[in-house]
């Protein structure tokens, strides 16, 4: 018995292994990798770490607006505020600044305007050729609001004011309110740091989910069809039982999908422990050491588990389809379901305590998503993790029988796809 499933298996991993498409997709995929992984330090080359210059017609707000920024630190200053003589007028003052941005020597420029009634600072408006850069002008911001403060606040004594300047600063904790949750085994709770890092994580696992059951699951259901189509399934059939070709395409698309993803995962930590990423992750405060080993298992359990729940409707859809041309419309709800569950999952890393994130973690099709998405960035409880896991495994056991009985049958069913009546008084003559 279990000769005639090995050498499906065998055959599977062979002939995707030597495919061509295969070898190009992979190639793509670790060229994309690579040139991913490798992009903070590329963008890196492109950029230049000197302070961007600013002009400003002399005075008082453009001496403390350049005292401010002076203060951070040659290495650390964000901001170079150039000061220039009056020259007698806003339109003049104007022209001059345009000539000095043409020319490369100021980025933009500052222009105070009439008092403010409300606020009792000029109006402020930054001027430059270069696109509006919405991080540069709060970095602007924050400067002439230093200096608005100190206006607001210059009869005050000087330690009073540092004290009133000074910025409040908050250690953000995620807690855990049950016992023996599964999202905190060992701690005291999650800081801002690890919480962020275990975001990322979630994120990039969802999507090579996703990716892992819509590729693997149409490539089973194009591969059953093509055989039907080109009569080769007959051939088959009088060699290997129809379930042992099943499971024996399931089981060695999984192992072509697990290869890709370890070649693609290998490619990256190459190049993210590269000595110019190294610092590049301690530059954003990354450590990759960080990642919880038990949201790696996790990881790998609802993956294996969301692979055999679709991939065997997948087997079973392409079993009762004739034509390759006739397979996209066959298998769209299944499709449909799978991205329901990504869409749910991305939306749901903003507001994971949602109460539909969790209902509809307990909802097979969406569970790989989603119950994994809240052990890594809440904290369900241990029973809460355990019964959505029984409720998904005794679904792939169901909806696996009846894959099953209804691949048995459709792989001998030709012409027009049968009706439900059809489908089901055929699947009464076998027994799985």
């Amino acid at each position: 018995m279990n000769n005639g499933f090995l050498t499906v298996m065998g055959f599977t991993i062979r002939n995707k292994f030597r495919s061509k498409s295969f070898l190009i997709t992979s190639a793509v995929l670790v060229l994309l990798v690579i040139v991913g992984s490798n992009m903070p330090y590329i963008i890196s080359k492109f950029q230049s770490d000197k302070p961007s210059e600013i002009g400003m017609v002399a005075g008082d707000v453009a001496t403390r607006l350049g005292q401010f920024y002076e203060a951070q630190g040659k290495e650390k200053a964000e901001v170079i505020v150039r000061q220039y003589p009056d020259q007698g007028s806003a339109a003049a003052n104007e022209t001059a600044m345009k000539e000095r941005i043409s020319s490369g020597e100021i980025k933009g420029y500052l222009e105070l305007g009439a008092v403010d009634a409300a606020s009792g600072f000029p109006k402020v408006a930054y001027k430059s050729k270069a696109t509006i850069d919405f991080g540069f002008t709060n970095k602007l911001q924050s400067g002439l609001q230093y200096v608005k403060n100190q206006d607001a606040a210059k009869d005050l004594p000087a330690a009073t004011l540092q004290k009133l300047m000074a910025p409040v600063t908050i250690d953000s904790v995620q807690i855990s309110t049950t016992d023996g949750g599964a999202g905190s085994v060992g701690k005291d709770g999650k800081t801002a740091r690890e919480v962020q890092l275990a975001t990322g994580m979630v994120y990039i696992l969802v999507i090579v989910l996703f990716m892992g059951v819509m590729i693997t699951g149409q490539l089973i259901a194009t591969e059953i069809t093509a055989e039907k189509s080109s009569r080769v399934m007959e051939v088959l059939i009088t060699s290997v039982s129809p379930l042992k070709q099943m499971f024996g395409k399931i089981v060695g698309m999984l192992i072509v999908g697990l290869s890709q993803i370890l070649l693609i995962a290998g490619v990256a930590l190459i190049n993210l422990t590269l000595p110019h990423n190294i610092d590049t992750l301690k530059n954003l405060d990354i450590n990759l050491g960080d990642i919880d080993p038990l949201l790696i298992v996790f990881a790998v359990v609802f993956y294996l588990l969301g692979y055999f729940l679709y991939s065997t409707l997948y087997a079973a859809v392409g079993s009762i389809v004739s034509r390759t041309e006739d397979l996209g419309q066959a298998v769209m709800p299944l499709t449909l379901f799978s991205l329901a569950g990504f869409y749910l999952a991305i939306f749901g890393l903003t507001t994971p305590n949602a109460t539909y994130v969790v209902v509809s973690s307990f909802i097979p099709f969406f569970s790989p998503f989603l119950m994994f998405m809240r052990i890594g960035l809440t904290d369900p409880a241990w029973w809460e993790v355990a019964l959505s896991l029984a409720i998904l495994c005794g679904t792939i056991f169901g909806l696996g029988w009846l894959s099953a009985k209804i691949y048995r049958t459709g792989v001998l069913m030709y012409g027009k796809r049968p009706t439900l009546k059809e489908l089901r008084k055929a699947m009464k003559a076998y027994k799985v």
